[in-house]
């Protein structure tokens, strides 16, 4: 992971308030965008097919600003 990333990554955790407060954030993107973007099983964190280019099509907004 890259620095930026992880800086990233920290900041919304502390701003949710927890790692469960950040997997809130996500279920309720989800539910606002009505799909599945991470299965999720105990180990392991998937990105779903609709997931993945979800992450693109964001990278590029994000890479765009």
């Amino acid at each position: 992971m890259d620095q930026l990333r992880s800086l990233r990554v920290f900041t919304h955790v502390i701003a949710a308030g927890s790692f469960a407060g950040a997997a809130r954030a996500i279920g309720e993107l989800e539910q606002h965008l009505g799909v599945r973007l991470l299965n999720r099983s105990s180990p392991n964190l998937a990105l779903t097919d609709i997931g993945e280019a979800y992450l693109q099509r964001a990278t590029q907004i994000k890479a765009d600003l």
